[in-house]
């Protein structure tokens, strides 16, 4: 691990989405503080979302950051910038499980997705179902009902096995 000269990690922003990460390990001290903070601030939505923009500044795409904003944005029901938040989730997840860039060509035996200490998979299909349910949250059932089928749909379809 790379370290910064007072012993803190470094943030790097290719595979900033590993396993590891997930739990908020790598992510630089100050962009944490700045994650405490919106936390601490957010009835003052202002201060909040300054705070969250800061620790994406210090460490864009790691996913602390990223489910930071994107439960800002869904709880102060800013359901189009939450959905911005899940497509970028699922672009990032996608890269790092070496999945396709569209979700709807994903199948289910593309990664261990009902492996439940595989974190990777299970993060993109978070941010897949977080996706699905605010595109039917803004009006655009038929999207929001395809990206749930995925990527399970394929498995019942076409009667292939389970991954485990």
């Amino acid at each position: 691990m790379n370290l910064d000269g007072t012993g803190n990690p470094l943030f790097e922003r290719k595979g900033a989405l590993t396993a590891h990460t997930l739990l908020g390990n790598g992510l630089p001290r100050e962009a944490e503080d700045h994650l405490w903070q919106a936390g601490q601030t957010y009835h003052l939505d202002e201060i909040a979302e300054k705070h969250l923009h800061e620790a994406q500044a210090l460490a864009p795409g790691h996913a602390a950051v990223l489910i930071g904003l994107y439960r800002f944005y869904f709880y102060k029901a800013r359901l189009a910038e939450a959905l911005e938040l899940a497509k970028l989730c699922i672009s990032e997840a996608a890269r790092e499980n070496g999945l396709s860039d569209d979700w709807r060509r994903v199948s289910a035996t593309d990664a261990a997705f009902d492996c439940y200490e595989n974190s990777l998979p299970r993060f993109y299909l978070f941010s897949l179902k977080a996706y699905a349910y605010l595109q039917m949250r803004l009006g655009n059932l038929n999207e929001g009902h395809a990206a749930a089928a995925r990527p399970d749909r394929q498995n019942r379809r076409q009667g292939t096995p389970r991954r485990g």
